[in-house]
């Protein structure tokens, strides 16, 4: 089912996919591309493949199963999932996801739904990242759709509205899942909370009655982990600098550096939690609740099972044990993956800044308030 509503948000249809195959064979980038996709393959072999393609099936189970699975190969150690086989696959779900890293998150959920014999989903992408034509085919052709960033009360007001009824148009239309973040914006401090304002865009286009609208969309909470933390010294840096100025501005190109150091650093152990559906009797509580309550209890709900479903890694207890200057937690790792993570540690102090207690506070943090987060968090 089609609807031209929402052509300015869609992701690409199956007869857009041999152009916007030829503009990606043709770029400048595709030799990098592809030898990260197809180690060791030819080049204009690939390219004459990719220039085949024909719809959007072809493209995310040759191409993207083949990135992800280098990003496994050559980042992680192990990859984990459970709870999707929980899921039914006649049906559509809106699966809402803690956010670590700005690409991996969703396109390992993707990797998993496939192996797992699941459709993909449509996947939001924020119109801040669509830098050029080459970003915008490869997420198009890869079931991305855009969330429009940015602009004045109004605006929002209006973007946030035509994205709400895209989302239900398309689990219940056009009979697709969607993956989102539970926030705009990775976190960046370790603490995974959903934006009340997300609940809000999921029933924007009927606020007379929120808790059906939610129920239409057949929420799945879901919750990622990474050993690891993507980026890690580039998130501790960036609050570092919010808390001594009290402003943060992203230089050029600093989203594309996120995505592939994302991509690139080791992440260890990497564990996705699917929960279960909302059901009615976990929203029909909440039904007649003032709007701002409504949101904040609803998120909740998102959140208990995100952060009780979260994979627990060393690495988190190391940081916990460091930041309070206790062995509290000594029996969750070896004296040989403390020794690990302290030079990491160390490492990225070494650059010299005017407040290293602040920086390694926050740094610690991010690993650290993981554990502070769960339902049970003495040890």
């Amino acid at each position: 089912m089609r609807n031209e509503k929402f052509d300015d948000l869609r992701p690409y249809y199956d007869e857009e996919i041999p152009a916007a195959m030829d503009r990606i064979a043709g770029s400048e980038y595709f030799p990098v591309l592809a030898s990260f996709a197809y180690p060791g393959q030819d080049t204009e072999a690939v390219r004459q493949r990719l220039r085949g393609y024909t719809t959007i099936r072809d493209f995310q189970l040759q191409t993207m199963r083949a990135v992800n699975e280098q990003v496994i190969a050559r980042s992680i150690r192990r990859f984990t999932c459970e709870g999707i086989d929980a899921l039914d696959k006649e049906e559509c779900y809106l699966f809402v996801s803690n956010h670590r890293d700005i690409m991996l998150d969703s396109s390992l959920l993707q990797y998993a739904l496939y192996c797992s014999g699941y459709q993909t989903t449509e996947i939001t992408f924020g119109s801040n990242l669509m830098s050029s034509q080459l970003v915008i085919d490869i997420g198009k052709s890869n079931k991305m759709f855009k969330v429009v960033r940015g602009g004045n009360a109004k605006d929002f007001y209006h973007h946030s509205l035509h994205l709400s009824e895209y989302m239900h148009y398309t689990i219940t239309d056009k009979r697709e899942s969607i993956w989102i973040a539970q926030r705009n914006g990775r976190t960046k401090d370790g603490t995974d909370a959903t934006d009340p304002g997300i609940v809000k865009l999921f029933y924007m286009g009927s606020p007379a009655d929120p808790v059906s609208a939610l129920l239409s969309l057949r929420i799945v909470p879901v919750s990622i982990a990474y050993q690891w933390e993507p980026c890690d010294w580039l998130k501790a840096r960036e609050l570092y600098t919010l808390r001594r100025t009290g402003a943060y501005t992203k230089k050029p190109e600093e989203d594309l550096k996120s995505i592939l150091t994302g991509i690139m650093q080791p992440k260890g152990d990497v564990h996705i939690a699917v929960g279960t559906p909302l059901q009615a009797a976990d929203l029909e509580p909440l039904r007649g609740l003032p709007n701002n309550k409504f949101n904040k209890q609803a998120a909740c709900l998102i959140d208990r099972q995100i952060t009780s479903r979260y994979r627990l890694s060393c690495n988190n207890y190391i940081a916990h044990d460091i930041r309070s200057h206790s062995d509290a937690y000594a029996s969750y790792y070896t004296p040989e993956e403390k020794e690990t993570f302290v030079k990491h540690f160390r490492e990225g102090l070494a650059a010299g800044v005017e407040d290293n207690e602040l920086l390694a506070g926050i740094f610690l943090g991010i690993y650290a308030n993981p554990i502070d987060s769960q339902p049970q968090s003495a040890p």
